[in-house]
């Protein structure tokens, strides 16, 4: 893969393996690059290697060999201290379960996504409403998790991993625990943050969601088996679901 190639990258695995304890092989030599503005999805079936790769991709595991570049920057050679910094000025995470701790309002939850990232306490609270804006919660800032839908919660979550304008959000089954109606408006909604200019990758069990992303990464035995551009586009992503 050329230096010209990679020139937009925002994310590049190379050549990375992860090997536990007793041999067990999660990831086998994968490479992927992720450009400044793509809307992937990463599918594979349970045990295929899609987590331990979300895992290294975003920096909470060190693969056993292979690298991971985030900007360029080469994240082995990083002290733990400053891999913890990068992370989270550069990457956005959106998880399943949400991960909202109940006691804080919407905007107090937003705003943990900035503790890292070293931005004052005074600008936290506005960084967080302008994100709950960005996800159509604006007048629910004050509200509960429990006071919250699930699709109410999930658009927190990703408000949290936008709130610092990472270069990438890592978005591991966000749909996972929403029913039908919610996991498709929380798919348009990442569809439309793509179209603003959020370099999203999306980790799913489910083909059909990743056969709607314009690009599609599948992933089994701790490979990738095929990387395709789909011919999808954001816009028919959303008009496909209307």
């Amino acid at each position: 893969m050329s230096g010209r190639a990679e020139q937009g990258a925002v994310l590049a695995v190379r050549g990375a393996s992860m090997v536990y304890p007793g041999g067990v092989t999660a990831l086998d030599d994968v490479s992927l690059t992720v450009e400044r503005g793509e809307l992937l999805g990463i599918v594979g079936p349970s045990g295929s290697g899609k987590s331990t790769l979300l895992n290294i991709m975003g920096t909470l595991d060190r693969p056993t060999s292979g690298t991971v570049e985030i900007g360029g920057q080469n994240v082995a050679e990083l002290s733990d201290r400053r891999l913890s910094a990068l992370r989270g000025r550069q990457l956005g995470f959106v998880f399943q379960q949400f991960h909202l701790t109940e006691g804080l309002t919407a905007a107090e939850n937003v705003a943990t996504g900035l503790l890292y990232a070293g931005v004052p306490r005074a600008k936290r609270r506005p960084l967080a409403l302008r994100a709950l804006e960005r996800v159509g919660l604006g007048r629910r800032a004050r509200h509960l998790p429990h006071q919250l839908s699930g699709g109410e919660r999930q658009r927190v979550a990703i408000a949290r991993a936008l709130v610092n304008q990472p270069v990438l959000v890592l978005a591991d089954e966000p749909t996972g625990a929403l029913d039908t109606a919610n996991g498709i408006a929380v798919l348009e909604l990442l569809t439309a943050l793509n179209r603003e200019g959020t370099t999203i990758a999306v980790i799913t069990h489910d083909r059909d969601i990743a056969d709607r992303l314009p690009r599609r990464v599948e992933v089994r035995d701790g490979r990738v088996l095929s990387d395709v551009r789909t011919g999808v586009l954001p816009d028919a992503l959303t008009e496909s679901r209307s």
